[in-house]
């Protein structure tokens, strides 16, 4: 197995909405907010060669929306989704999956692009779409609170292309060595991926924990939906990385790709932060 970072740009959002009920004297000093109190975001993905699959964990927001859209989010940077998997050595048609830990816009939005003539056409055409029935429902009936970020061009091209696909809500996977950690505090049912990689178990944490700054517990963001499920999924799986040395990916961190988590007296703190190839090196 081989595992690469692909960086699809940075983003802005609202600091306050992204740290909750914390303080801004508290969580400006670990990611400084601007003039307009917008903090920079990184969105993340994996690509990981296991076997005769290539899986893609989450797509980035993609580039089809109009401007007025991009206005609110501010989206910049060099990399982009397809050239940061060209430079990991593959092409768009090699992508055998594409696991979509939710439907949020900035999640999905990078699976499907706008064709020449305005069609909405998958970007990985030869890829299964994964995400599971209970999630899937929830973001094709939004609620009022979240229907902003389940957008229908992102999501309904993948049903009728025939190419999505139902994980198991029990929390397997149909991979070797991959099992999915199913929460619901951010949103209904959002799978993380989790996977024995060079004698570690990585887990690649999406919205549950969204950056090294969200680690303690009541850094918890306003946009999730049942915050206090959000505590209890972040310290379930915080102590069992403590215990058993798991590795834990950031989508969302503007600098530090992954880190390990220890106990300590204030509760489990970051043990070691930095890039992948560091840790693996």
């Amino acid at each position: 197995m081989q595992v690469h970072v692909i960086d699809t740009g940075y983003f802005k959002l609202d600091g306050g909405a992204m740290f909750g009920v914390v303080p801004k004297t508290l969580w400006h000093p670990l990611n400084p907010a601007d003039e307009n109190n917008l903090c920079t975001w990184a969105m993340r993905c994996l690509l990981v060669e296991d076997g005769n699959r290539l899986l893609l964990v989450d797509t980035g927001m993609g580039n089809k929306q109009d401007a007025r859209f991009f206005g609110h989010y501010h989206p910049h940077g060099e990399a982009n989704l397809l050239d940061s998997i060209r430079e990991a050595g593959f092409s768009f048609e090699d992508v055998t999956d594409v696991w979509l830990t939710h439907l949020h816009f900035d999640h999905c939005g990078g699976a499907v692009k706008r064709g020449a003539a305005g069609s909405l056409d998958l970007v990985f055409p030869r890829a299964t779409y994964w995400s599971n029935v209970a999630h899937w429902d929830w973001a094709t009936n939004p609620n009022a609170r979240e229907k902003a970020s389940f957008r229908q061009e992102n999501i309904l091209p993948i049903l009728e292309s025939g190419h999505l696909g139902f994980l198991p809500v029990d929390g397997t996977a149909p991979f070797d060595g991959w099992t999915t950690r199913l929460v619901d505090g951010h949103t209904e049912k959002m799978m993380l991926p989790q996977f024995r990689y060079r004698d570690k178990t990585l887990v690649y944490l999406a919205d549950l924990i969204p950056s090294a700054a969200h680690v303690p517990l009541p850094y918890v963001m306003g946009y999730d939906v049942r915050p206090l499920r959000t505590m209890e999924e972040k310290a379930a799986l915080l102590n069992e990385a403590a215990d058993e040395g798991y590795l834990l990916v950031f989508e969302h961190d503007p600098v530090y790709e992954c880190a390990t988590v220890e106990r300590t007296e204030k509760g489990v703190r970051i043990a070691w932060k930095g890039k992948l190839r560091e840790f693996m090196s």
